[in-house]
């Protein structure tokens, strides 16, 4: 019997452990016309002109700084002119509830077809199977029968990423990067839709792809 239970709860804790460390996912489109990466220069502003000069701001802008560099563009130098105008926005939605009930699936062994009222089985210990009544809805529902409500808030979060052509103003890329999760922390959000707006770019032009994105580290 020890055995048993060993082999059958032991799985369960790894199926526990992989669920924990499930990713989410971000839906990535992007619409480009950029011309090849030959050392461009470029500035990042806010999409919103209060965010520009804060440090948090800074902190994500400097994100896609760094992915800009690795592609092949040049920060522009304090100061100076810039060939390109980089515009980072970045939102988490207030949530929507979410609720899930698991009823125990070894509680209840009827089962059967047909209206309210319908022959069920009743499974033996020896897998045999007989007839013994008719199931009831109201006696053997979820009123009296163990089960789990998790009740949780889902957010979605976006960044919206835009590149125009400094001299004339002509766009040169338009991107979103939209993810759902349980958690509305900019901080480890956005840092990971930059990540996920950087998987391939530039892409190809009206292509909306799935990027799987690490979840937030339990604390």
């Amino acid at each position: 019997m020890k055995k048993f239970v060993s082999l059958l709860f032991v799985p369960a804790a790894m199926l526990g452990l992989s669920a924990c460390a499930t990713p989410f996912k971000a839906d990535v489109s992007r619409f480009q016309e950029l011309p090849a990466p030959q050392g461009q220069t470029f500035t990042i502003r806010a999409a919103d002109p209060a965010n520009n000069g804060g440090i948090e701001f800074g902190q994500y802008a400097s994100l896609v700084t760094t992915e800009l560099q690795e592609i092949g563009y040049t920060p522009a130098a304090s100061g100076s002119s810039a060939d390109m105008t980089v515009t980072l926005g970045y939102t988490v939605d207030q949530g929507k509830e979410r609720t899930i009930v698991r009823q125990d699936p070894f509680y209840d062994p009827y089962w059967g077809f047909g209206g309210a009222y319908r022959p069920y089985v009743v499974r033996t210990r020896r897998g045999g199977r007989y007839v013994v009544g008719y199931y009831d809805p109201f006696l053997y529902s979820g009123f009296n029968r163990p089960y789990d409500v998790d009740s949780f808030t889902v957010y979605t979060a976006n960044i919206d990423l835009k590149i125009d052509r400094a001299n004339d103003g002509k766009r040169l890329f338009e991107g979103k990067a939209e993810a759902k999760s349980r958690s509305n922390k900019l901080p480890h959000l956005v840092p990971n839709l930059v990540e996920a707006m950087f998987t391939g770019f530039p892409g190809n032009s009206g292509e909306t792809v799935r990027i799987s994105i690490a979840p937030e580290e339990k604390r």
